[in-house]
């Protein structure tokens, strides 16, 4: 049975394994691709995403990599600790990412950060947000900063990005472009009938807000022998005279 498209589980009784069941839906795995991944059995992985398991940390370490994330974020460890806290990797590199892989990092969904001009200058708040035809949407409160500037067409900035604390690497992902809010009904009925979830902040966040971005850029912090990079001597370019 394929259960990649379905993250739910019937009685996920642990973090771990509603994080575990998150992840591989996110990845659209089934649990036997993720048993093929981690060495395991596609049983194994059902026991982890819907009982209490406690596996070793052997185990969890394949489990996070078939997951393409790391233990700390699949047990909660950084969950509460702000990101950033490790130390450099060694000979790591800045990457310049590509406007398509920009979308495809974006993954449809999520939670980012907008910069917006508000009554007392520059803020800066965590959103969640929805890819919706080359645009990112925003469900906000119609008294929000963020629905004040966008009646008006200001432009704004939107931020995502992912980190490895554990091996010092990460991206991001930065959209500029004008923000409007979205009057007609029919639209607004269209966009909220397609976003993924309700704003994590609560009811009354009802106010559609539209980016249209003029450039999207991003960066990666890539560090040699990392997972999902290569392993083997990297050309960094002539030394400086």
């Amino acid at each position: 049975m394929n259960t990649a498209g379905d993250p739910r589980t019937p009685h996920a009784a642990s973090d771990l394994g509603r994080r575990v069941a998150s992840r591989r839906a996110r990845l659209g795995l089934s649990r036997e691709d993720v048993a093929e991944r981690a060495g395991s059995t596609p049983g194994y992985i059902a026991y982890v995403e819907e009982q209490v398991p406690a596996p070793g940390i052997e185990f969890l370490v394949r489990l996070a990599n078939a997951l393409e994330t790391t233990v700390q974020d699949l047990t909660g460890y950084a969950a509460d600790v702000a990101p950033g806290g490790a130390r450099a990797g060694y000979r790591a590199r800045m990457e310049e990412i590509g406007e398509a892989e920009c979308w495809e990092l974006l993954d449809g969904h999520g939670v980012g950060r907008i910069a917006v001009e508000g009554r007392d200058g520059i803020m800066v708040f965590p959103v969640n947000y929805q890819v919706v035809d080359s645009g990112i949407v925003f469900m906000t409160a119609p008294d929000s900063s963020l629905a004040r500037a966008s009646a008006s067409g200001v432009e704004v900035a939107f931020e995502e990005d992912r980190m490895d604390e554990a091996f010092s690497q990460g991206w991001s992902v930065l959209l500029v472009g004008p923000a409007h809010t979205v009057s007609e009904e029919s639209e607004t009925r269209r966009i909220r009938d397609g976003v993924h979830s309700a704003p994590w902040a609560g009811d009354g966040r009802d106010t559609v807000v539209v980016l249209s971005p003029r450039r999207v850029t991003g960066r990666r912090i890539v560090v040699p022998g990392a997972p999902g990079t290569p392993s083997g001597p990297v050309d960094f370019g002539p030394s400086p005279e």
